[in-house]
């Protein structure tokens, strides 16, 4: 039995990446009742609003879905709270040490797995008791680790020093690039450019069809020289920063103006090296039917791959 199934509950091991202002209901229910992994960000910040998001869940779909947990940016233990009062099962904590809130979620019977780009965060997160881990390569959109592992090496050099239950996330976009992680180690793949650029997905049809037009080259990995990195498609503005090394976080302050306004100027927008394979906006249900198909013709192609000993 697949382990990251037996924990997500779902029928498919595809989750949804709880990508800022993006990953809310409308686009989370979508995942959820196709069969794969909605998850609800936090990260935005706006606390009020992902709780009324978490709760307009329950009228959108009965499928399982979960919470990402940014553990440096939470102001207070309001969201953590909500989450145990609120019943849910499955919680995503990234960007800090799980070990702050894990006993808090796991005596309230809440999975949880931890986002790491690194060996070390990976065996810290092992240690303090995490059931799961979002591995997460440099191929990914978003904020990055600054040393730039890649995914599958990434994923190997964790094989080698545990056995825990692997989503693997960054640059993956179908049922090939699924098939290539399972076969390094993992049990589940998390997708965020891909459904960012879904039909169900909130964001300004001018960011689709950037990521659309934009080939495998078509990201930076911006502010190397600070903290913290982020892989962003190439533009007017990031090219500047890609230039200069160094990024100020207001760079992020107009980023709604990007997702939601169009402007595609106003922030960097934040998108994987996936951006190279996507050539059409599909609706989330053909998303994660064509991955499934492709992966399942793919093993099968490859098992019948063998070479003489």
């Amino acid at each position: 039995m697949n382990r990251v199934l037996e924990h997500l509950g779902c029928k498919y091991p595809i989750v949804q990446a709880p990508m800022g202002w993006i990953a809310r209901s409308q686009l989370a229910s979508a995942v959820s009742n196709a069969g794969g992994f909605g998850i609800i960000e936090t990260s935005s910040g706006e606390v009020e609003n992902c709780k009324e998001e978490i709760q307009k869940m329950a009228n959108l779909t009965d499928k399982p879905f979960g919470i990402n947990l940014p553990l440096l940016f939470l102001k207070d233990d309001s969201m953590v709270n909500f989450i145990v009062e609120h019943g849910v099962k499955f919680v995503t904590t990234s960007a800090g040490d799980p070990s702050k809130y894990i006993g808090v979620l796991k005596d309230a019977g809440i999975t949880v797995y931890h986002a790491v780009p690194n060996v070390a965060g990976a065996m810290k997160a092992v240690a303090a008791g995490v059931d799961g881990l979002v591995v997460e390569g440099t191929e990914g959109g978003g904020f990055k680790g600054m040393e730039e592992i890649g995914l599958l090496v990434l994923i190997q050099a964790i094989r080698k020093q545990s056995d825990i239950p692997i989503i693997a996330a960054g640059g993956i976009v179908d049922g090939v690039g699924m098939a290539a992680v399972f076969a390094a180690g993992a049990e589940g793949i998390q997708m965020g450019t891909r459904f960012v650029s879904s039909k169900e997905s909130p964001v300004h049809d001018n960011f689709k069809n950037k990521i659309i037009d934009s080939d495998e080259a078509g990201t930076w990995i911006l502010n190397k020289k600070s903290k913290p990195c982020i892989r962003a498609l190439k533009s007017e503005m990031t090219s500047k920063i890609h230039e200069e090394g160094v990024m100020e976080m207001t760079a992020l302050m107009n980023i709604k103006d990007l997702y939601f306004g169009g402007d595609m100027e106003a922030a960097p927008a934040l998108s994987g090296q996936s951006v190279g394979l996507i050539d059409s906006v599909k609706s989330v249900e053909t998303i994660i039917k064509e991955t499934i198909s492709e992966f399942n013709t793919t093993c099968l192609k490859l098992s019948k791959e063998t070479f003489d000993e």
